[in-house]
């Protein structure tokens, strides 16, 4: 089933990734202080199709391409948002194609500035509000982050949900989407059904708290000496142990009623020496001294008692324990001290933290292990009937098609493992993939367990593997020895061509001269004749 592109009504801005890398989204080239120099942001970006239960046909989204990188992307808003006064939602899909370990697939929504620029976007880029999940080791949370200026200080703090909702962590597409109502109201809805409500200026929701207290503890109050916070005391009256009082009587007893059973043998071992037991073939007597066999439950006591026999334990009523002085009600008791309060000299009320200040971007900027995290469909706007209209014609039917293709998958995988082959041969045929894999673990499990008996038992499968090792080691070596003539030619010839031609020069000239000697004598000895 092929995408149809869907065109929103009320939005400011609407995202299906038409568009390659570098159009509206664009990665980050910031650099961290320290790094000498070093992109920080140096994960790669795509857009893509997903290739793990992929829904809709020629359906892209931005796909996280590097494992264990950090990542940064940002697209500027065609204009400023500004929320006063507003619902602010934003929803976006996110699809974990891998097993999901280690690493955040949250949004920012970025302050909009002058100096706002989508290629220093870092984590330090002021931003109003951070959405989305993440996950690492035991940490598994939707971030609800608000940043809100301190008018007394003059500085920002991050305002955290408190007790954040888990994220799902499936390989299928999930829609998350979060409304902040100009009540202060807000929501957090994973597919369409709110799993965290409440409202922003409630005690304990956010931490800290969108607005400080208005009143504090006084540092300078002290506790007055003669403060008692102590609830009880040992009661005066009882300060002595009781003459009736045995410490000493235990808290159990045995049964003076109980009767051994008829049946029951005192004469017959509860348990015995195991008569199949063997001496183990390393066994040292030596060193490790005379065998004794392991002893099992003695059969002949399966259905009735053997060895001493002895009453049960009951509760005795005579036990008291420890002698320990009463407690009695402090007279003097005024409660748990606290320093008196004071009016907060740093206390500021901020009313409408859903008016947030005018926002310019959205950015991802992330740290994670696995890559393949593929974003889709956001939407940022003041329409909750606009989000959820954009829910239902994306997100629901590319959600039935995912469950659709994982059931097939969880099925064949099911089929796979009832699957009884009546040859390796029909194995191999059927599922080559599968045949391998079951095959090494057929041979690793049993030769590891005992190798001497396994190539008794198993002789063709031993050769097989041996063989097959031998072949793929052959190749190996192969392959390996045309790579180094590839990479070191050889500079042999041209040496030999050279000690050649130089061998035959000096052969030449040494010929020459003797020729020349030759000659010389010859005539020399002519020359004496005639005299």
């Amino acid at each position: 089933m092929n995408l149809k592109p869907y065109f929103p009504k009320d939005f400011v801005f609407f995202e299906q990734f038409t568009e390659e890398i570098g159009k509206i989204w664009k990665p980050s080239n910031a650099i961290k202080t320290g790094t000498d120099g070093e992109l920080s942001y140096v994960g790669k970006w795509s857009i893509e199709e997903s290739t793990v239960f992929p829904g809709f046909k020629n359906d892209k989204g931005l796909a996280v391409k590097s494992p264990a990188a950090h990542h940064a992307i940002s697209a500027i808003l065609p204009e400023p948002l500004d929320n006063k006064g507003k619902t602010l939602v934003v929803q976006y899909e996110v699809k974990f194609q891998k097993v999901h370990e280690c690493g955040g697939a949250y949004i920012k929504l970025l302050s909009d500035s002058d100096e706002l620029r989508f290629e220093e976007f870092s984590n330090e880029t002021p931003y109003q509000v951070m959405f989305g999940p993440d996950k690492c080791g035991s940490t598994n949370k939707i971030h609800f982050i608000i940043r809100r200026k301190n008018p007394i200080t003059g500085d920002y703090e991050e305002k955290h949900l408190n007790n954040p909702p888990p994220a799902l962590l499936n390989r299928l597409t999930n829609l998350y989407t979060l409304v902040i109502k100009e009540n202060q109201d807000f929501e957090i809805r994973v597919n369409g059904q709110i799993i965290r409500a409440g409202n922003l200026l409630d005690d304990n929701v956010m931490a800290p708290s969108i607005n400080p207290p208005r009143e504090i503890d006084d540092e300078n109050d002290t506790k007055p000496s003669d403060w008692v916070d102590n609830v009880s005391i040992p009661d005066p009256s009882q300060s002595t142990k009781p003459e009736d009082w045995d410490e000493d009587e235990p808290a159990q007893i045995p049964d003076p009623e109980a009767i051994k059973p008829e049946d029951w043998k005192e004469d017959v071992d509860e348990y015995i020496p195991d008569p199949e037991a063997e001496v183990p073939e390393d066994w040292n007597t030596e060193e490790d001294g005379e065998f004794v066999p392991p002893e099992i439950p003695n059969p002949e006591c399966e259905f009735h008692g053997c060895g001493p026999w002895t009453a049960p334990l009951i509760r005795n009523s005579k036990y008291k324990g420890k002698w320990a002085q009463p407690m009695i009600e402090n007279p003097d008791y005024k409660g748990p001290w606290a320093p008196r309060k004071i009016p907060n000299p740093n206390y500021y009320e901020d009313a409408t933290p859903s008016d947030l200040e005018p926002i310019g971007a959205i950015g991802i900027e992330i740290w994670t292990i696995q890559n393949d995290i593929i974003f889709d469909n956001f939407y940022l706007g003041h329409s909750i009937q606009e989000a959820e209209e954009i829910g239902n014609a994306t997100f629901i039917p590319k959600n039935v098609i995912e469950k659709r293709q994982e059931d097939e998958e969880l099925e064949l995988m099911e089929k796979k493992r009832h699957r009884n082959y009546d040859t390796w041969i029909d194995h191999f045929t059927d599922d080559p993939v599968d045949f391998i894999f079951e095959f090494s673990r057929f041979f690793i499990v049993n030769f590891k367990s005992n190798p001497f008996e396994f190539i008794l038992n198993q002789p063709l499968v031993f050769l097989a593997v041996v063989a097959v090792l031998t072949v793929v080691s052959t190749v190996l070596l192969g392959f390996i020895g045309i790579l180094y003539v590839l990479v070191n030619p050889s500079s042999d010839k041209p040496v030999e061509k050279v000690k050649k031609e130089s061998v035959s020069t000096e052969q030449e000239k040494t010929s020459g001269k003797s020729s020349a000697t030759k000659k010389n004598a010859t005539t020399s000895k002519r020359t004496r004749a005639t005299n």
